[in-house]
């Protein structure tokens, strides 16, 4: 269960790490079929990304205060 665990919060890492190098924020499009939506949640609620709309599409970026 702990390699599980591991495998995910590495997931979540990499995909904060991802967003970085892109500037800050992503499409949320251009993410969905390369990352799961728990992945997402999970750094939704744990507040470090937050999600903009733009009017044409939904941006994922990181939160301010991280």
């Amino acid at each position: 269960m702990a390699n599980s665990t591991s495998n995910f919060d590495r997931r979540a890492n990499h995909l904060l790490r991802s967003i970085q190098l892109c500037g800050g924020c992503v499409p949320l499009h251009s993410l969905q079929c390369k990352v799961s939506n728990s992945v997402i949640q999970t750094l939704l609620d744990k507040e470090l990304v937050q999600v903009q709309n733009t009017g044409c599409g939904f941006l994922l970026e990181i939160a301010e205060d991280f």
